[in-house]
């Protein structure tokens, strides 16, 4: 008789709006526990069966307990650098990163990459070629097609249409239902407003929106 192979524990980061998608596309039985880590919910506090225990400070201890995957569940609108700095914090103490990927999402099987700690949420499309940085948010019916690079911590929302040959720069948000035209690059720590068409390169650093897209002046 074969012996139960030992399942991973899971440590999701961040218990607001975000969080539930990240857990209802989870599959639990993957994992022998899962819990919550937010300062904005007291202990015991449940999302989704999920339990709050407490904040940030528990990483380590849990990590000594037999937790070994954690998974950032914050969104990016005003936490795109925090993002960032859970990850290489929690990547310091020596916690792994899954892919949470949902069932019906579809992704293709020619030279895709996928970093650690991605979501991909339901119906999103991710075609050939396509290289999809750490901890990216690809959002619910998003489609990234052929060839693109969407770099670490960008957070595609829902309903975006990215062309193929497209590049978004770390760290920015293409904000829900917009469309992006072929080989457009767009920079790092930018913000793509909702609903826009970008048809022109992005730099780095600025909010921009509209159809056409245009750059808001500071």
């Amino acid at each position: 008789m074969h012996s139960l192979l030992k399942k991973d524990k899971l440590v999701l980061i961040g218990a607001g709006g975000h969080a539930r998608s990240v857990i209802d596309s989870i599959d639990r039985n993957g994992y022998e526990e899962i819990v919550l880590l937010d300062k904005a919910f007291e202990p015991g506090f449940t999302i989704d069966g999920i339990p709050v225990i407490g904040d940030d400070d528990k990483l380590k201890d849990l990590f000594e307990k037999g937790f070994n995957k954690a998974f950032i569940s914050v969104g990016s609108i005003g936490a795109k650098k925090i993002r960032k700095d859970i990850y290489e914090r929690v990547k310091e103490i020596g916690y792994t990163f899954p892919q949470v990927i949902d069932s019906s999402a579809v992704i293709s099987h020619n030279t895709v990459r996928l970093a650690e700690g991605i979501f991909i949420g339901k119906g999103a499309i991710i075609n050939v070629g396509a290289d999809i940085g750490e901890c990216a948010i690809i959002n619910s019916g998003a489609i990234i097609d052929h060839d693109c690079t969407i770099g670490a911590f960008v957070h595609i929302a829902p309903g975006v249409c990215i062309s193929g040959g497209v590049k978004v720069g770390d760290c920015t948000h293409i904000g829900t239902g917009s469309s992006i035209i072929q080989n457009i690059k767009i920079g790092c720590n930018s913000v793509i407003g909702a609903g826009s068409m970008v048809n022109i390169d992005v730099d780095d650093g600025v909010t921009a929106f509209g159809v056409p897209c245009k750059v808001q002046e500071v």
